[in-house]
């Protein structure tokens, strides 16, 4: 049993049958009224965020996440197929949780998955990676200090390179800025 008073930022609660993760957590009390908890609170699902009170004493419903490590297959129609490597069984994964995660999948790469129950609310891909150019485009000079070029990686994904980078190089890039880091 968790109480509004011990919500913390980071915990996973079930609030209606919907899971939120706590996003930030203030006690705020007042002068002719009584102390609350303002929680601002991510849904996992949708990805909106709202902001809800609790009662000091209210009794909240905290969850556990299980992470489990996936291995990324092959997309089959709006959905994305992972192996589970723990259990060795297939995961569809939904491309509405994926988002723009889906520029930096190929064969092989391991993420990891947020579960609860059979439901994924999260994948998390490794920060760095190492992708092949297949395509690059022109050159510019955005801020007039260094000039990179459009490259298209094996993946889909579109970033900046500098202009040394051709196709067939093989680079580093870290998926979180989508940032191009160095040549392998």
């Amino acid at each position: 049993m968790t109480t509004a008073n011990q919500i913390t930022p980071g915990m996973t609660l079930n609030i209606e049958g919907k899971i939120f993760r706590v996003e930030s957590s203030v006690k705020v009390t007042v002068a002719k009224g009584t102390p609350f908890v303002k929680c601002k609170l991510r849904n996992l699902i949708t990805d909106e965020t709202i902001e809800k009170n609790f009662k000091l004493d209210q009794i909240v419903q905290e969850v556990s996440l299980l992470e489990r490590t996936l291995e990324f297959l092959y997309p089959e129609g709006k959905e994305y197929l992972f192996l589970d490597i723990g259990n060795l069984e297939q995961v569809h994964v939904p491309a509405s949780i994926l988002k723009e995660k889906v520029h930096y999948l190929k064969e092989g790469i391991e993420v990891k998955a947020m579960f609860y129950g059979d439901t994924i609310f999260a994948v998390e891909l490794p920060q760095f990676l190492e992708i092949m150019v297949v395509k690059t485009e022109g050159t510019e000079v955005p801020d007039g200090t260094a000039s990179t070029k459009k490259a298209v990686l094996e993946t889909g994904a579109e970033i900046r390179v500098p202009l040394f980078i051709e196709s067939g190089d093989v680079i580093k890039v870290d998926t979180e800025s989508n940032d191009y880091i160095q040549r392998v």
